[in-house]
């Protein structure tokens, strides 16, 4: 599987209409927006870290980068599959309550493809009730008669998921 970067097109091409890269968890699509990803990767050798939430599976090493990595299955609380060949890694940038970028990886299924989608083909997310938080959900894509989530990303990837993964303010201390 080759590399992925992703295209950073200017804000006026943004607003007309939004690029997605779309994904599978089981059976159902989602899709991100193109711009918060960095780049897709193989499922290299996770590092776990002790006392994680079940979601967060460790850390791993992107040229010299520890980059926290969360099963996006396990943290929807969908029905956990062997990985395949077409299991990967997409490593996103979120932006935090606290103003930092982070890097996450987001271990998915497989990658489908990047799509347009203007406003018109999305719709709001629906109401399930109060008992189900949806505040993650950007709305539903309608694209080619399917229907994708469309995630916002800086709400799924919570600071939790940082903290938990080692980047709290105690593990920033320098060791003596």
């Amino acid at each position: 599987m080759s590399t992925y970067v992703a295209e950073r097109g200017n804000s006026a091409q943004h607003a007309a209409s939004v690029k997605y890269l779309t994904f599978t968890l089981g059976h159902e699509s989602y899709g991100i927006p193109v711009l918060k990803v960095r780049e897709i990767i193989r499922v290299p050798d996770i590092t776990a870290v002790p006392q994680m939430p079940d979601y967060v599976k460790g850390v791993i090493n992107l040229r010299g980068k520890v980059i926290p990595v969360a099963d996006l299955r396990v943290k929807f609380q969908l029905k956990n599959i062997q990985d395949t060949e077409r299991t990967c890694i997409v490593v996103v940038q979120v932006q935090l309550p606290s103003g930092s970028n982070p890097l996450i990886g987001l271990i998915v299924d497989a990658v489908e493809e990047v799509v347009n989608i203007p406003p018109t083909d999305i719709e709001p997310t629906p109401d399930f009730g109060a008992a189900v938080d949806t505040a993650y959900i950007l709305g539903m894509g309608k694209v080619k008669g399917a229907v994708k989530t469309l995630l916002d990303l800086d709400r799924v990837v919570t600071s939790e998921t940082l903290i938990a993964a080692g980047r709290s303010p105690l593990s920033s201390q320098p060791n003596h």
